[in-house]
């Protein structure tokens, strides 16, 4: 890999550092990593970036789309090239948050309780449509997000890291759902829209799934494993250590108070949306090839950070505007610090 160049220098700073030794090992790997994930996740190179960008972050993700996309491959490949366990939960309306954490069960033989843990016991976790299970069995789930332990019978059990939930929901059905409140949408560090995939990207995952196979999925075998969960966690450390220069902290904390006071937006995003555009700009940063963080990663990820953590007033829906379009008018008058 070439040297990567030195960073521009913001007004008032002396010369950035070249990049550290450990830093482009580190972009090396997550460049490894999202090679192997694309040979099964055919095309739909944003939605594979944002998935990197959380998992560097150690964040998790809300993904929307319909059904049929892929969302359980990218999850399935994720774990083949990473060497970590994976589950999927399909989220039911009669889904309880025992059948997510776990419960105590009586032995007769022993006439004592074991605990049966339950599928968040994992390092990726898909909990699929989980719009479609009531409050109780969400606020489970999100409990272990944020805490990183599940409670039984007042046990504490710690989840082996890195742990990654990827939590779908369906924007077209709505019928017997429980769409997440704003406090608990607030927890999750991005929101993944996944669309159709290109005429070409289609026709090449046609082909690579239907030639000579009977099977209806990819063939995970051809996915090389890159790196460990031990590695992802040192990965993890790593990104967090980036520096951010603060005129770009700055800037990233303008654009989030800037939306509670952007005319069409009902609600903005609160400081924890301060936190998570940060955080992924650092991943944004190493995707990129870098291992300094610019306001132009600050400005790719805000769409994904903030998308879940602002409400459109009711005129801006009358007339069919997205989270997106008003929080692409919002960049486009926030001043970005001059290089």
């Amino acid at each position: 890999m070439t040297d990567l160049p030195a960073p521009p220098a913001l007004p008032g700073d002396a010369p950035a550092p070249a990049p550290a030794p450990g830093n482009t090992d580190l972009i090396e790997r997550v460049e490894r990593l999202r090679e192997a994930v694309g040979q099964a996740f055919i095309g739909q190179a944003d939605v594979l970036d944002q998935i990197l960008v959380a998992l560097l972050a150690g964040g998790h993700i809300l993904i929307e789309g319909v059904p049929g996309l892929g969302k359980t491959l990218l999850v399935r490949t994720l774990a083949q090239a990473l060497e970590l366990d994976y589950a999927r939960v399909q989220f039911t309306p009669d889904l309880m948050p025992s059948d997510v954490s776990g419960h105590a069960v009586y032995d007769p033989k022993t006439e004592s309780f074991k605990i049966r843990r339950g599928p968040v016991f994992t390092n990726l976790l898909l909990a699929d449509e989980i719009n479609r299970a009531p409050a109780k069995t969400q606020s489970a789930l999100l409990e272990v997000m944020q805490e990183g332990q599940v409670t039984i019978e007042g046990r504490a059990f710690p989840l082996n890291p890195p742990f990654l939930t990827l939590a779908t929901q369906n924007p077209v059905e709505q019928e017997g759902t429980y769409p997440l409140p704003e406090a608990q949408l607030d927890r999750f560090l991005l929101k993944v829209l996944i669309d159709y995939p290109q005429l070409e990207d289609e026709k090449r995952m046609v082909e690579a799934i239907t030639a000579g196979r009977s099977a209806s999925d990819f063939d995970l075998s051809q996915v090389p494993r890159v790196m460990s969960g031990a590695d992802v966690v040192r990965m993890q450390q790593a990104v967090a250590a980036i520096t951010v220069d603060p005129q770009v902290i700055d800037y990233a904390v303008r654009i989030v108070a800037a939306t509670r006071k952007w005319p069409g937006i009902a609600l903005g995003a609160g400081p924890r949306g301060s936190l998570a555009l940060v955080r992924a700009a650092r991943a944004q940063a190493v995707l990129a090839g870098r291992d300094f963080v610019t306001p132009d990663d600050v400005r790719e990820i805000a769409r994904p950070a903030l998308r879940h953590r602002i409400a459109l007033a009711p005129e801006l829906q009358i007339e069919g505007q997205s989270a997106d379009d008003a929080l692409t008018a919002l960049l486009a008058k926030v001043e970005a610090p001059r290089k």
